[in-house]
């Protein structure tokens, strides 16, 4: 398989030089997306090239309306686990890259796994993404299997970890095919940049050099049977109207492929990283502007898909993003191995811009008015994949999404909220459901009502 039939750089650079918005022409695309099917690459770099402040106000008012119409007002926590930095690749933006001697080496044994999932769990945590540097210890790739086993049968008293996903280095179709096995729910991987020219300056050893291997890992990953995968970009390392272009057409290929986009998107900026000055320096920096443009553009083309944002932002910038089409956040994470149980100090892959616990985050979304959802339902009932965006394109899929929601975050105030987070739940929950429309109000309203009387995991 050649990449060049994934992406076509002359394409993407003939679009970039050849559009010339103005206010109709913008008013006309974002007119188009609140049709919910996407936009083309033309309507992108329209949106791309925007500065003037009430045309922008439009296109985040725009992406609020289209995230909200699909998923409702919930967010998605989720918090990454770390189990090892070893690594054999030479990132050069990467404070895990081979050759940096900063950073010492470790590899979570079983049982510090176990105790970095009770770490997760006492925060009230329901969803995982296992995360690995690029090498594994003597097991090999069994290390992974055994680590996801690991975390699916530790509890912590009534709580437990319902779905973990993967982000991990790309496999073969066969391996591919044990972690579906493994129960993992999306497989998550970043091209880190589509521009061919670039990856090749940053990255200077190891397999990760393959280009080719790395951009069709989803293809690989698909065939095995996994239909969730997360794709995404590191911001900075060259133009973003590239990178969106890029991922558009990646997007595109998987859909013609397999009958279905990505279940997620990551959009991670370059944050400074032990020992790398491009991370310090990014070749193309994205200001504050361009990446809520950005990200308001990425929920106007893909409206299906889910956008993380993960703490390298801080929270102001967090907060900013929720309205313009974040679906899922990470929150209290730790970005090295035996950060949670343990608070090692092993070096971290980035800094962090959020340093906030699950309970802070929490509250916070709840005051801004929207629902913390600890929701692992799709993944369970088997609404992945085609089916899932068999809803979610519609706008079907908040009907499950929203009592989820507030199921889960009902069982979250009760086992694991502070006074003050839970007095600010109760709150949003009783004025959610006042806004709730029967037969849908009733529906939520018997499942916080199990919830209360002592049940659990009650979700549709």
């Amino acid at each position: 398989m050649n990449d060049k039939l994934v992406i076509n750089r002359a394409q993407i650079e003939n679009t970039l030089t050849s559009c010339a918005p103005d206010a109709v022409a913008v008013r006309e695309v974002l007119a188009k997306a609140r049709q919910l099917q996407g936009l083309d690459p033309e309507d992108v770099c329209v949106l791309a090239a925007l500065e003037d402040p009430e045309l922008l106000e439009e296109l985040y008012d725009t992406a609020r309306w289209l995230k909200e119409t699909i998923y409702g007002r919930r967010l998605v926590l989720f918090a990454p686990l770390y189990i090892s930095n070893l690594c054999a690749n030479e990132c050069l933006y990467c404070a895990f890259r081979a050759s940096n001697k900063e950073v010492r080496r470790k590899a979570l044994n079983q049982e510090e796994i176990a105790d970095e999932t009770r770490a997760l769990i006492e925060q009230g945590h329901k969803r995982m993404l296992l995360v690995a540097g690029e090498s594994y210890p003597v097991e090999g790739f069994d290390y992974i299997l055994k680590s996801i086993e690991t975390v699916y049968r530790t509890k912590q008293g009534r709580g437990e970890i319902r779905r973990v996903n993967a982000n991990i280095a790309p496999l073969t179709t066969d391996e591919f095919a044990q972690l579906k096995q493994a129960g993992i729910g999306t497989y998550q991987l970043f091209q880190e940049t589509y521009d061919a020219k670039v990856y090749a300056e940053m990255h200077r050893a190891g397999r990760k050099v393959d280009y080719e291997w790395r951009i069709n890992a989803m293809d690989r990953a698909m065939t095995a049977g996994i239909d969730d995968v997360g794709i995404g970009v590191l911001f900075g390392l060259a133009d973003w109207r590239f990178e969106i272009l890029a991922l558009m057409q990646h997007i595109r290929w998987l859909e013609q492929r397999f009958g279905v986009g990505p279940h997620t998107i990551s959009v991670p900026r370059l944050e400074p990283a032990s020992g790398s000055d491009i991370a310090a320096h990014p070749p193309f920096p994205v200001n504050d502007t361009d990446f809520k443009k950005l990200v308001a553009i990425l929920r106007l083309t893909v409206p299906y898909t889910g956008i993380i944002m993960s703490t390298r932002e801080t929270p102001a910038m967090r907060r900013e993003t929720f309205a313009l089409g974040v679906s899922q956040i990470s929150a209290g994470s730790r970005t090295n191995p035996g950060g949670y149980a343990r608070q090692n100090d092993y070096e971290s892959q980035f800094s962090l811009g959020d340093h906030r616990d699950l309970d802070e985050v929490v509250r916070d979304v709840a005051e801004l008015g929207y629902i913390p959802s600890f929701c692992t339902a799709c993944y369970r009932l088997g609404r992945t994949g085609r089916d899932f965006m068999d809803l979610a394109k519609p706008g079907e899929i908040k009907k499950h999404c929203d009592p989820n929601a507030l199921s889960t975050f009902q069982e979250f105030l009760i086992d694991y909220a502070s006074p003050e987070t839970r007095a600010v739940g109760e709150k949003l929950i009783s004025k959610t459901l006042e806004q709730m429309e029967a037969p849908a109000r009733g529906l939520v309203q018997s499942m916080i009502k199990r919830i209360c009387e002592d049940e659990r995991d009650v979700f549709v």
